[in-house]
């Protein structure tokens, strides 16, 4: 018997042992669309892909948005499966009227039960905007089985948004700026002239390329609106809500998965601040997107997909 050559295959067996234990198993999830049950209702999610690579989780803006913006990860190419979800009281998810359930530990927790739903035992957070404040309050929660995270125009300090806010507000006309002081001190929110600079505003920092006009009559959908006023305010730039207060700064040094954290080069999440933010970061990734405010995906596709592909690659290794 060529003992020498049993060697050989038992270090190989060895190897291929001690490999198999290093990488998680992935668990196959079906795709399609379903609902999970949480406190107030039902929460809507759609599973698209079976590959099997790690299962990336999304997080929508608002709050009170939709998960409508994560469409064109549709097109990244990603093999594995994505998680799109409503969040509770918005798009195909229940319509809800009672403010105790708008609190970021009641949306923790509709995270947490659809992660239960799906099985989840390793999976990536991709959260935008508001869906990056609900991340880091859920990795802080439930850490386990997040094994990437990806940040996209975050905030994690209201007050820090703010002073942003402000410095970019001073690069508006004199007279756009007078508008926005006079009828925030006069509460005037819904006056046309109000609304006319918010969407100046919008214009420069949020969005700056039209989206694709995509026609939704036939969804019964549910709209945010009471949610994002209730727990943020009356715009982008000016916080009267539950979040007024918002600060996990103190957080981010806790985070021991990589991160990819970014923002647009026109993002009301400015460049320094997220910057900044990834400086606090163990093991993070910064990257600005060029031509870009803060709806990143719609601004500048390609450079997004080509930037959250190339993450979620590195980790999947």
């Amino acid at each position: 018997m060529n003992y020498k050559y049993l060697n050989y295959i038992g270090v190989l067996f060895a190897l291929l042992f001690i490999f198999s234990c290093g990488q998680p198993e992935i668990k196959k999830l079906g795709t399609g669309e379903g609902y999970v049950e949480v406190e107030g209702g039902k929460v809507w999610y759609e599973v698209v892909g079976d590959g099997d690579k790690l299962p990336v989780l999304l997080l929508h803006g608002g709050p009170g948005g939709t998960s409508f913006g994560f469409e064109p990860l549709k097109e990244m190419g990603y093999e594995g499966p994505l998680i799109f979800m409503d969040q509770l009281g918005s798009g195909r998810s229940s319509a809800i009227t009672d403010t105790s359930l708008m609190t970021v530990e009641h949306y923790v927790e509709q995270v947490e039960q659809l992660r239960k739903h799906l099985q989840l035992d390793d999976f990536v957070l991709y959260g935008s905007s508001w869906g990056t404040m609900l991340g880091i309050a859920y990795y802080s929660e439930y850490p386990e089985a997040v094994k990437g995270i990806v940040f996209s125009s975050p905030l994690f300090s209201t007050d820090m948004w703010i002073a942003d806010a402000d410095t970019l507000i001073a690069t508006l006309p004199d007279s756009v700026q007078q508008v926005i002081r006079y009828h925030e001190e006069m509460g005037e929110f819904d006056h046309p002239d109000y609304q006319e600079a918010v969407n100046l505003y919008y214009s420069l920092y949020v969005r700056r390329k039209e989206g694709p006009k995509v026609d939704r009559s036939h969804m019964d959908l549910v709209s945010g609106k009471q949610i994002y006023e209730y727990m943020w305010g009356p715009s982008e730039f000016t916080s009267t809500g539950t979040l007024r207060t918002f600060d996990r700064l103190n957080d981010l040094g806790n985070i021991s998965v990589p991160v990819l954290i970014f923002t647009g080069e026109f993002d009301e999440a400015r460049p320094s601040t997220v910057q900044f933010y990834a400086s606090l970061i163990p093991d993070s990734k910064f990257v600005m997107i060029p031509d870009a405010a803060h709806a990143t995906l719609n601004d500048n596709k390609e450079f997004t997909l080509k930037t959250v592909q190339e993450f979620l690659d590195e980790i999947n290794k």
